[in-house]
């Protein structure tokens, strides 16, 4: 099955679900850029619950602005307050340690556009995951594609569609209850080297 998404930022579990379950994504590169969906941010669970990192973007004047045209706002040094809040979250985690020197560099790199630095995060992160697919990029947009499966509503961080993943040991779940389709990270930090396998076992829901 070939798949196009959105590349975002730390795809959402279900984004990875769809991933996992292909054998060839196409990642979408002319579409306009939307406020309020997962091109710039992922949630995660912190001590007080589900926690919003956002990449601040410059916005144009124009009504309609590319994605890959989209820079990062770097005067605000959103980069080291994500990692931090990374480390508060799930530097007790079984799996932290194991993913942490791959992870950080990725806080410390000078990144000017929001959808190359998102595609740098999907590669780091497949290769956490141990993860091998075909990739490509589309050269036009194209409302109704053929011959590939359309999952990039799953970019709608407002709009989501409920899915039935299977629980998994969240850090602080006895505290504030299982929350779920995270961020890839909560995933990769809670089961690490298992998180390929519980992937490849769920169903995405489409309606």
């Amino acid at each position: 099955m070939n798949i196009l998404i959105h590349p975002t930022y730390f795809p959402s579990i279900a984004h990875f679900v769809a991933i996992a379950n292909a054998d060839n994504l196409v990642f979408e590169m002319d579409d306009n850029f939307l406020k309020q969906t997962y091109r710039n941010r992922a949630y995660i669970y912190g001590a007080n619950g589900k926690l919003t990192l956002n990449i601040p973007v410059i916005h144009s004047q124009k009504n309609r602005q590319k994605y890959r045209d989209v820079k990062i706002f770097n005067t605000e040094n959103w980069q080291s307050l994500h990692w931090k809040s990374l480390l508060s979250a799930y530097r007790t985690s079984p799996f932290f340690e194991y993913y942490e020197d791959e992870l950080q560099p990725l806080f410390e790199m000078k990144a000017d556009f929001i959808l190359d630095f998102n595609l740098k995060c999907f590669e780091i992160v497949s290769e956490c995951l141990q993860l091998d697919i075909n990739t490509s990029k589309t050269e036009t947009y194209q409302k109704a594609p053929e011959g590939t499966e359309d999952f990039r509503f799953l970019v709608n961080a407002k709009k989501e569609l409920p899915q039935n993943f299977e629980e998994y040991t969240q850090v602080f779940g006895n505290k504030h209850g299982y929350i779920p389709n995270l961020s890839i990270l909560d995933l990769l930090f809670n089961e690490g080297p298992n998180a390929l396998n519980y992937l490849e076992s769920q169903t995405i829901s489409t309606k």
